[in-house]
């Protein structure tokens, strides 16, 4: 069952992918989610999409990724015990502070540790697929017998699996948000995202496939790190550099989604729906420095007041009713701008599919885990009350304004940054 969810999920992220390519080619900004909720439904769910990505998503998304780096990279040296939490969380917030760090002094450097550390995750999936279709080779196929037999699949135990494996395959909507940096969008960006969901789900698919080959599917849930009790039980020495290899892979997510969500508050800032120094950069390195580090505090928050699984529930309500949004906005833009150029386009059946399915599985996750769902969709609402307050108010007292635009001002010395060129420009 877990497989069938696993391919599920694959495909299903795939429809979205080819949505977002549709979007991107169309719709020629930075920002991704942010920008195309601006473009079909206006200014206020767009406020409110990038309300909960600073408050909820990103901060989330971050410590769930890196609390995975964390255990994996301190693996190898508790082999025959237990890692303690506290060690676990303070090696996370080494790693997190060093990916900010890293955007916030180079996007080239960022862009080129990407690059590597994107074979890094490639390499870390065939060291585990190829002993597992060595295995399948030998016969070792007594854990897939009677394979659906015991589940105790429901429909309420559904949006919870749906949240994580979708988690696990939600790299594919980041190109979007970079959009603006991309060469030839209308090419690239259909073409980056095809390629890489096909890769992914097929190395998902395969890499769990190779887990059963040796792991039961009672120890696979007890395992802390599957990898690890996989590596331990093939590859004797060797499977030292399998928690590296895994490690380097959560260290290059967590790098991903910190260079592109910070592009989402730069465009967010540049409409004037953030505080304006996140629009700002770096005046000698050009980096958005601001945005990049404003993240920093609500990441650690969440990283000491949370476990892996009530953040990912947390999180993927606000993430997916968002996206279930962003692709109903391509329908809905389908019919009130017909005339848009659009160098790539899905049949209907797929986004309808989509976002069907997103605001569905959104809806139950409400029965399903009704406190960090609840949470998540209270933080939500409080974006409506955020922006009138914050965005349509324009008759603010003159000390608030006094306040804030010293405070800007302070936050320009202190981190030495400028307006960029589009500011300017505008």
């Amino acid at each position: 069952m877990s497989l069938t969810v696993w391919t599920v999920c694959g495909i299903l992220s795939l429809f979205g992918a080819l949505c977002y390519a549709e979007l991107g080619t169309c719709i020629k900004k930075s920002g991704g989610h942010y920008t195309y909720i601006l473009e079909a439904f206006g200014p206020l769910p767009a406020f409110v999409r990038v309300w909960v990505e600073l408050l909820i998503i990103r901060p989330a998304a971050t410590a769930v990724i890196s609390l995975a780096f964390g255990r994996y990279i301190l693996e190898p040296f508790f082999m025959q015990c237990e890692i303690p939490e506290l060690a676990i969380k303070l090696i996370t917030a080494v790693g997190i502070t060093l990916v900010m760090v890293l955007n916030s002094t180079s996007v080239s450097w960022s862009a080129r540790i990407q690059i590597f550390l994107t074979f890094c995750k490639l390499v870390a999936i065939l060291i585990i697929i190829v002993p597992g279709v060595i295995q399948l080779i030998k016969g070792e196929t007594q854990h897939f017998k009677n394979a659906f037999a015991g589940n105790d699949a429901s429909v309420m135990g559904l949006p919870l699996a749906f949240y994580s494996g979708m988690y696990a395959y939600s790299g594919w909507f980041y190109l979007n948000f970079v959009t603006e940096e991309v060469e030839n969008p209308e090419k690239n960006i259909p073409l980056a995202i095809c390629i890489s969901m096909i890769i992914v789900t097929v190395g998902y698919v395969l890499t769990n496939v190779a887990y059963f080959t040796t792991i039961s599917a009672g120890e696979l849930l007890l395992s802390k790190a599957v990898a690890v009790t996989f590596a331990e039980r093939l590859m004797g020495n060797f499977s030292l550099a399998v928690p590296v290899f895994v490690a380097l892979s959560c260290f290059g997510s967590m790098n991903g989604g910190i260079f592109a969500v910070s592009r989402m508050f730069f465009v967010a800032s540049r409409e004037g729906h953030l505080p304006e120094i996140l629009s700002m950069i770096h005046v000698r390195k050009h980096t958005p420095l601001p945005a990049v580090i404003v993240l920093h505090p609500l990441t650690m928050i969440m990283l000491f007041n949370g476990d892996l699984y009530s953040l990912l529930n947390f999180l993927s309500f606000a993430r997916w009713l968002f996206i279930g949004l962003v692709v109903a906005g391509l329908i809905y833009l389908r019919y009130k701008r017909p005339d848009m150029p659009r160098p790539f386009k899905v049949p209907l059946f797929i986004p309808a599919l989509f976002s069907f399915t997103c605001l569905f599985m959104v809806a139950l996750s409400l029965y399903s885990d009704p406190v960090n769902t609840g949470i998540g969709f209270a933080i939500t609402l409080t974006g409506v009350p955020a922006y009138y307050l914050f965005i349509v108010w324009d008759k603010k007292p003159k000390w608030f304004r006094k306040i804030l635009d010293r405070v800007t001002v302070t936050l320009q010395i202190l981190l030495e940054v400028v307006p960029s060129e589009e500011d300017q420009k505008s």
